[in-house]
């Protein structure tokens, strides 16, 4: 039983010596001093760049708005469980087909069809927001039993697999950008292996400034390929409003986002484990340094700069590691592939989602994650034996 609302954080200065928590690890309801708090914060949005500022940019989203709307996001959700589970709130990859299918997005510059994207994210909301009732009321056992290892590392896997066209089209439109691309990506991988600590943690933010410098020194320096244009971050202001924009409702939006709400209930990625540090303050800094950052249109257009072929090198490395790691969900899960039903499930969702086979009903219709995910389900439950 507790006392208040929110729980009485309890001061640690170290990880080190105490019995109720695994070694190294900072529970929910314990907070590190408070310059580590902040760092850790920091440390947290600049470690959730992909969901709060890659994923919004390769929808043609204003980044402002998505990172000023994940911290008030995760302000939200840390009120509403009584600031007692860690979690930072981000933007998952697998709206961005269906969101690029339902906009018909060029991948270039701002989406002109943002509204249409909002109204049926509201609508896939709506959906998750009724699964969670339901979770409320009968529990998750129905969940462990629709969608076991088998069927959430598919699913994970998925969602890298259908991504992969989009960055690999977005960087072959000279050979400039292809190289440009490569290089971001090899320097991403150098990053990954021979660093350690904090930096290779960060890899993908990392990786991705590096790739940035090095294509301005051959641009801008050198002459070669075309220049990045810094004056737009010269006249941005450092604060402002970021542009706001109100939902459109459209059925064929609406019927082809919806279903996503299934995927994330799929989706099992961790984003602690790395740091181990779970205290949910840090969430609450995040969140605030998120939000300062929203309103800063400074910070948009220095992102706005960022080069196609330094974006197109990331996402390949990005989408690259979504579908490795759910394959790691099948290893760390020892899920048995001698197993014919394992077997089948795995290779037709990997197919379905990799190949973007998509049902049309009407007005109504499922993208190649969303065939991918309930094919899953279904085909496991279908080729489910008796009492097992």
């Amino acid at each position: 039983m507790f006392d208040s609302y929110f729980p009485c954080w309890r001061r640690v200065s170290g990880v080190a010596g105490r019995s109720s928590v695994p070694p190294g690890v900072i529970a929910p309801d314990e907070r590190l001093p408070a310059a580590q708090t902040l760092a850790m914060g920091v440390q947290h949005v600049v470690a959730m760049f992909g969901s709060t500022i890659l994923a919004p940019l390769l929808m043609g989203f204003d980044p402002n708005l998505c990172v000023l709307m994940s911290g008030i996001g995760t302000l939200l959700f840390f009120v509403l469980v009584g600031g007692r589970v860690p979690s930072y709130l981000g933007s998952s990859f697998a709206f961005i087909g269906l969101v690029i299918a339902a906009t018909g997005y060029t991948g270039q510059g701002p989406n002109p069809n943002v509204p249409v994207a909002l109204g049926g994210i509201v609508a896939c909301g709506v959906v998750y927001t009724a699964i969670g009732l339901w979770v409320t009321v009968v529990g998750t056992s129905w969940i462990e039993k629709l969608m076991p290892p088998v069927v959430t590392g598919a699913v994970v896997a998925v969602i890298g697999l259908n991504l992969a066209p989009i960055a690999v089209k977005g960087v072959t439109a000279t050979t400039f950008d292809a190289a440009m691309a490569l290089l971001t990506v090899v320097t991403v991988g150098i990053i990954a292996v021979f660093t350690r600590g904090i930096v290779q943690r960060l890899l993908i933010l990392v990786g991705l400034a590096l790739a940035y410098a090095m294509y301005a020194l051959v641009t801008n320096g050198l002459g070669l390929g075309k220049p990045i244009d810094f004056s737009v971050v010269a006249r941005a202001a450092w604060f402002g409003m970021p542009r706001f924009a109100t939902p459109v409702f459209q059925m064929p939006a609406m019927s082809l986002l919806a279903p996503v709400a299934v995927i994330l209930v799929a989706e099992n990625i961790g984003v602690m484990a790395a740091t181990k540090i779970y205290s949910t303050l840090v969430f609450v800094v995040a969140a605030l340094i998120a939000v300062v950052l929203g309103f800063s249109p400074k910070f948009g257009a220095l992102i706005a700069t960022i080069p196609g072929p330094v974006l197109g090198g990331v996402s390949i490395v990005v989408f690259g590691l979504i579908a490795v790691t759910g394959a790691r969900i099948w290893v760390e899960n020892r899920v048995d592939f001698t197993e014919n039903r394992n077997l089948i499930v795995a290779a037709v969702a990997l197919v379905l989602g990799a190949g973007d086979f998509t049902v049309h009903l009407g007005n109504f219709a499922l993208g190649g994650i969303g065939t991918a995910t309930f094919g899953a389900i279904l085909l496991y439950a279908l080729l489910r034996r008796h009492g097992r």
